[in-house]
């Protein structure tokens, strides 16, 4: 069960494993994508049926409906990652052996649907991948077995989702091992450790200048490519345009009022933060390209001295 592509090299480490024969696979309906909003499926719905299998995309696994098609199928084992739909206790006692969710942190922290953003923006060392038994609670289950993986001083969201998904297939397969050999463990989880990650919004990643700048560049990272944080930006013609941002570095300390545009040159946008100061080296406007900032400043008159920040803009 999976729909983001995060789970894919799980799903192809089960059609590959000798010993496992995958029954069927769970996605979300198809959905708008695109210009054209053309309907579209996930990822894990295109390989499941190159692989000739079955692909279930119920509205709602809560339906009776969705509980007949998952009998038929009589699984063992069911693996979720990603899928977008919580699971209720029909599905969970179905399986005969276990029902496992690869979850992208190290439980008890960051439970919930954002924790690979969340751990960059926190500034954390290190994550990793929890395989766990599921239970009706989000993310509460008991811990089989988990795998640490270290965060770099330049990750993104992205790069660290990208190495994640390696890492949950590697997780998935020792998981199956154990649970083959009868030697898998329970481990209970200490609630009051728990942390939660909840769903993303284009809010949650507006820039607040009063913020120190270290924080403001893990934001950044945290952000990218999805929702991608963001800003306005006081042109020299008295207007305010929107401008994401994708990439920055933290410089020098600065008195100055956050928010204020210090200087705009070859190398980037250099604006204060509440402690310190950010570069911006990758920005894209709308209706432009994505492109250095030093780039994208040679047609923009920035109102130097201005100060950025703003609110949510209509989507």
């Amino acid at each position: 069960m999976g729909t983001g592509e995060i789970g894919l090299p799980s799903l192809r480490l089960l059609l590959a494993r000798s010993d496992c024969d995958v029954v069927g696979v769970v996605t979300q309906p198809d959905k708008p994508a695109g210009r054209s909003r053309a309907l579209k499926g996930s990822i894990i719905k295109e390989i499941g049926a190159a692989h000739g299998l079955p692909v279930f995309q119920p509205v709602s696994l809560r339906k009776p409906d969705s509980l007949n098609t998952l009998q038929t199928w009589n699984p063992d084992l069911i693996v979720v990652m990603a899928f977008g739909q919580i699971l209720p206790k029909s599905v969970l006692d179905l399986p005969a052996v276990a029902c496992l969710n690869l979850h992208a942190s190290l439980l008890p922290k960051y439970r919930g649907a954002s924790p690979i953003h969340a751990v960059i923006a926190a500034g954390e060392s290190e994550t990793g991948i929890s395989v766990m038994f599921m239970a009706e609670g989000l993310d509460t289950g008991d811990v089989l077995l988990m795998k640490h993986e270290q965060i770099l001083r330049r990750d993104t969201a992205g790069s660290l989702h990208d190495r994640l998904s390696e890492v949950a297939a590697q997780a998935l397969s020792q998981a199956i091992d154990q649970l083959s050999s009868g030697s898998a463990v329970r481990s209970v989880q200490d609630n009051l450790a728990a942390s939660y990650a909840g769903r993303l919004t284009r809010a949650d990643a507006i820039i607040d200048w009063s913020l120190p700048a270290q924080q403001i560049e893990r934001q950044i990272r945290a952000m990218n490519p999805w929702p991608v944080a963001w800003t306005t930006i006081p042109l020299g013609d008295g207007t305010r345009r929107d401008l994401k941002v994708f990439s920055a570095i933290t410089c020098r300390k600065s008195a100055d009022e956050p928010g204020r545009i210090l200087r705009a040159d070859g190398r980037g946008t250099l604006i204060a933060a509440g402690e310190g100061a950010i570069l911006i080296r990758q920005v894209q406007m709308e209706g432009r390209k994505r492109m250095p900032a030093g780039e994208w400043q040679l047609g923009t008159p920035l109102l130097i001295g201005g100060i950025a920040g703003g609110t949510v803009p209509t989507p």
